[in-house]
């Protein structure tokens, strides 16, 4: 039961620190679609996303209503499309158009985002998802709320440096197909080591093929929150420091458990997982570098922050792990750079670096993401960050990703915009040496020897 000190504590958190259900996302399969004829197959997509989450969007808007709860965002993942599309896609051109129905489907059911146009191709790719991978700088500039991800390695596979060398040149076209609108396209375009299956958080979310036909997965939020509890505790030892943040996370998860089983009862959809994410707006107050600086540091990205971001990360997910049986996707602490305002103030100080970013991604719940760099760095050198990302997620047996974003015609010391809860990132300086003969390598990276455990 909840009593009513906690009711006024949860009301304390939406009021003042930011608190909020970023995401409801309904997962839908679309295995039942497949069809040969690319028609048939775009007509079946179309009926069974809007049939399913024609009320997604009204469910949301009643339940933070009669809550007072504020629902961010409500979303759509489904089938990675690699597979949807196998059976009827010979071109890129047929990709896109199940990109363009994916779309419109959104566009009718009201959701801001749908993810799934994706291909999973840790150990090889098929033809048809390599069509994709190469449709997904087009796909993504024609469409509006259609995001793409492709999964490049796992501990169990090793990594696919095909896919890597692919996947670094994709990323500088999906920049040049959309300069006009500050590169957006990359902001929708992550790659994975180790995806999860029941992810809702954008742009890596897809609906796995393990689930159920339609599922409710909720992302909970709260860096202000934790932050907020951490001042009251302001130079005590780390035990305190701990338990703080676990007792924190514990409260936020309830909050988000509580939107999950009542979309999942009134839409007559069964409840999947409940992700607390510690996902940051460019709002003030609402930032994990700021929790990271409250614990001791004086900027993010001094020595001590990848010990910080380890402990905050931990104890979120024990916290979480308390308050619901279905903890799940990438619970824990996200740093993306542009949508985080303290991220942002210390990439322009110099404070973080890049490098310094990617030992962080040992300990976080992701990894590189909304990092803008100069426009001119070659795709070689993309790969070799995305290679680079892949192998510690691989080692260390954990989820990570890049998303990070090209932006033509810009250089270090400029700064880009992209709105909304993608907020503004400056250019941020890369490593100049090459690592164009590693890539040029090909084949595949084995996975590591403790993947073995049969």
């Amino acid at each position: 039961m909840i009593n009513i000190y906690e009711v006024h504590e949860t009301n304390e958190m939406i009021a003042n620190e930011n608190l909020d259900v970023r995401t409801i996302t309904l997962g839908i399969s679309l295995l039942d679609c497949m069809d040969s004829d690319i028609n048939e197959l775009n007509r079946k997509i179309y009926e069974k996303i809007t049939g399913i989450a024609k009320d997604l969007v009204s469910t949301g808007e009643h339940i933070s209503a009669e809550y007072g709860i504020p629902i961010v965002n409500k979303r759509i993942s489904v089938t990675p499309i690699g597979i949807i599309g196998s059976a009827a896609c010979r071109t890129e051109e047929d990709f896109i158009s199940i990109a363009k129905t994916l779309d419109k489907a959104a566009k009718e059911v009201g959701v801001n985002f749908l993810g799934g146009y994706s291909a999973l191709v840790s150990k090889g790719m098929t033809h048809a998802d390599e069509l994709l991978i190469r449709s997904i700088p087009k796909a993504l500039a024609q469409t509006e709320r259609v995001c793409s991800s492709v999964n490049l390695g796992s501990t169990k596979t090793g990594i696919n440096m095909d896919a890597v060398k692919l996947m670094g040149e994709i990323v500088k076209k999906t920049a040049e197909e959309s300069v006009n609108d500050s590169c957006m396209g990359c902001a929708k375009l992550v790659v994975f080591c180790n995806a999860p299956d029941d992810n809702p958080f954008m742009a890596g979310a897809f609906h796995g093929v393990t689930e159920a036909d339609a599922i409710i997965n909720v992302g909970v939020s709260g860096p202000g929150v934790v932050k907020h509890a951490l001042e009251a505790v302001r130079g005590e030892n780390f035990e305190v420091l701990c338990e703080t943040i676990k007792k924190t996370a514990f409260k936020v998860t309830r909050v988000g458990q509580l939107v999950a089983k009542e979309a999942s009862k009134r839409l007559g959809i069964p409840f999947g997982i409940v992700d607390l994410s510690l996902a940051p707006t460019p709002a003030v107050g609402d930032s994990v570098a700021e929790i990271l600086e409250e614990i001791g540091l004086e900027s993010v990205g001094a020595p001590g922050t990848t010990a910080a971001l380890a402990l905050l990360n931990d104890q979120v997910k024990k916290g979480g792990v308390m308050a619901s049986s279905y903890v799940g996707g990438l619970s824990g602490a996200f740093i993306p750079v542009s949508e985080d305002q303290g991220m942002i103030d210390a990439a322009k100080s110099g404070a973080l670096t890049l490098e310094k970013l990617e030992a962080m991604t040992c300990v976080c719940s992701v990894g590189l993401d909304m990092i803008a760099i100069p426009g001119k760095t070659t795709s070689s050198t993309i790969s070799g960050i995305i290679a680079d990302e892949m192998a510690i997620g691989m080692v260390n047996q954990k989820t990570t990703a890049v998303r990070i974003i090209p932006v033509i015609g810009k250089d270090v010391g400029d700064t880009v915009e992209f709105g909304g809860l993608l907020g503004f990132a400056p250019i941020m300086p890369v490593n100049q040496y090459s690592c164009e003969k590693m890539i040029e390598r090909g084949g595949r990276i084995p996975a590591p020897i403790h993947s073995f455990k049969n």
